[in-house]
């Protein structure tokens, strides 16, 4: 008998826009649920806007062409729907009658004019799980405010965190990536199913208030914790780690790699091969504790050693002798890594135009239920017509 993705038959109702709501609903939909988008009739999701650049260049419409519309989500059904005018709310609260998960990351208060807030849906949908996804919260002073990721990144502490020390290195700095939306799209999939798995003993669904502030300030982990037992600010470290030193990035003679030395029996292997003969056995640096005291000293030592060496007869060395360390990959080296290749982490998918594209791969493998990561994202829409099929409330 063939296996059925883990998921098969959830059904999803996916009323968010932009990333964090619809990478949770992906995730979803990779394995498994069916989840229906419900957009904004002529627009959309607003990320259906933000091109170029655009998955094929020549697109004459950037709705349906948005690389970042793509990021999160294929494998969904688009249905247009204008909840501001009675068609709209009734198809809305149609679907959600017969869903078992809503996401929504609309402002605090703003279903509930139209009566599709969590309260009013239940009624006529005990067991939904209804998830909705803000900047602030359902509570507290800025429930009202809209919060976008930097400005989370801003006020819960991560950039304080990230980047070169010293003003004069240009100060605190944002993440490359959108880490907190997708964090808390992440903590938002974790709620959604320990919610239904809940629902299989009560029979009842409940309502998921996810912050993106919270999210950042429970990801401060360690960091955060050093906070609260000691009082200490910290300082930005660039790329080294304030626990284990070494731990940064290095110079080598035709590119940078990144180096971290967990423990003092790596250290000995490491000067071992990268030809620092005694520095392993100066009490200066023959312990964690003593390297990060006098890493001032320690740190030429170990760069000079880098430049001695090319990135590949670093990265040779080090694995030879069980130290962790790799290249400053750029995406067309990550791409081409003999290990992102052999995991398949990209795919490449079919279009209703008959062409296809490349898109990244869902990162989780299940020893048996398949995934259904390999569907694009639906065109503006694209299920207006049937947009209820396969749902018990078609017909």
């Amino acid at each position: 008998m063939k296996a059925l993705p883990a998921l098969e038959g959830l059904r999803v109702l996916d009323l968010s826009r932009v990333l964090a709501g619809p990478f949770a609903a992906q995730i979803l939909a990779d394995l498994g649920a069916d989840v229906i988008k419900a957009e904004r009739p002529g627009t959309g999701d607003d990320s259906r806007q933000w091109a170029p650049p655009r998955m094929v260049r020549e697109t004459p419409s950037p709705l349906d062409e948005s690389v970042y519309f793509w990021t999160c989500n294929r494998g969904k059904r688009s249905i247009t729907a204008d909840i501001s005018a009675p068609q709209g709310r009734d198809l809305v609260a149609r679907l959600a009658r017969e869903a078992d998960v809503v996401i929504e990351n609309y402002k605090v208060g703003t279903l509930a004019r139209y009566g599709l807030d969590y309260a009013s849906l239940r009624a006529d949908n005990p067991r939904l799980v209804y998830c909705s996804i803000t900047g602030f919260g359902q509570t507290g002073p800025y429930r009202a405010r809209p919060g976008y990721d930097t400005i989370i990144q801003a006020m819960g502490g991560l950039m304080s965190i990230t980047g070169a020390p010293g003003e004069e290195c240009g100060g605190p700095m944002k993440s490359g990536l959108a880490v907190v939306d997708q964090m808390t799209g992440l903590y938002a999939v974790i709620g959604i199913l320990a919610a239904l798995q809940e629902r299989q003993a009560s029979g009842q669904g409940q309502h998921l208030d996810m912050s993106l502030l919270d999210v950042q300030v429970a990801a401060l982990t360690n960091i955060g914790m050093n906070y609260l037992a000691t009082g200490d600010l910290p300082r930005r470290q660039g790329n080294r780690l304030a626990t284990v030193y070494p731990s940064d990035s290095f110079r080598c003679s035709d590119g940078d790699v990144m180096l971290i030395v967990g423990t003092d029996d790596q250290f000995r292997r490491f000067c071992a091969v990268m030809g620092l003969p005694g520095v392993a056995d100066d009490e200066r640096f023959s312990s964690n504790a003593a390297r990060l005291r006098n890493m001032g000293e320690l740190d030429p030592l170990l760069r000079a050693a880098f430049l001695r060496h090319t990135m590949a007869d670093c990265q040779r060395i080090l694995d030879k002798a069980g130290v962790p360390a790799a290249p400053i990959n750029n995406l067309a080296q990550v791409f081409d890594d003999p290990q992102v290749v052999a995991r398949n982490m990209v795919r490449e998918v079919a279009r209703p135009d008959g062409r296809t594209s490349r898109i990244l791969a869902s990162p989780i493998r299940m020893s048996r239920s398949p995934l259904r990561d390999d569907r694009p994202p639906p065109r503006l829409g694209e299920h207006d017509d049937g947009q209820l099929e396969g749902w018990p409330a078609a017909g």
